[in-house]
């Protein structure tokens, strides 16, 4: 039986990708409690980075957008791995922390990021708003043009 989560899934049309695997000396995931602390999450497509670059030099407020959607996938992914295959296991996402790569003049970082909120609400209805923080870095790993950590509520 398909429950609610992975029905509006369905009918948005989305697929989620297989969790990426750390890169590094960490964990993609850990659970404590009903908590899941998923690491940064790229703007990675079939393990290769999409949207690399700077905002606010080569890349615009859409590439950022794109980029925001693309980390919200890869966290849906991660919780999905973290409750154990079933991504209706998902009681809530309850704050994202996000990474914009830009320019020192660059300021819609919040506008970037909405890319990854609006598919967390789409996704997971009222579940999915949540607190955030989205914050400008002069460069982000294998200089994606995003990074997004997250921590949803398992039931």
């Amino acid at each position: 039986m398909t429950g609610p989560v992975a029905a509006r899934l369905k009918d948005l049309g989305i697929e989620l990708p297989q969790p990426a695997a750390a890169v590094a000396n960490y964990v993609p995931f850990v659970v404590t409690g009903s908590l899941v602390f998923i690491s940064g999450q790229l703007p990675l497509e079939d393990g290769k980075l999409v949207v690399g670059g700077k905002l606010g030099d080569r890349l615009t407020v859409d590439d950022g957008i794109r980029a925001a959607r693309l980390c919200a996938l890869n966290l849906l992914a991660q919780a999905r791995a973290a409750a154990g295959g079933d991504i209706d296991r998902v009681r809530r996402l309850v704050r994202m922390t996000a990474f914009v790569a830009c320019t020192s003049t660059f300021t819609d970082q919040p506008k970037v990021v909405n890319g990854a909120s609006d598919l967390m609400v789409q996704v997971l209805g009222e579940a999915g708003r949540h607190a955030r923080i989205a914050v400008g870095a002069p460069s982000l790993p294998l200089d994606a043009a995003v990074e997004i950590e997250g921590i949803f509520e398992l039931v």
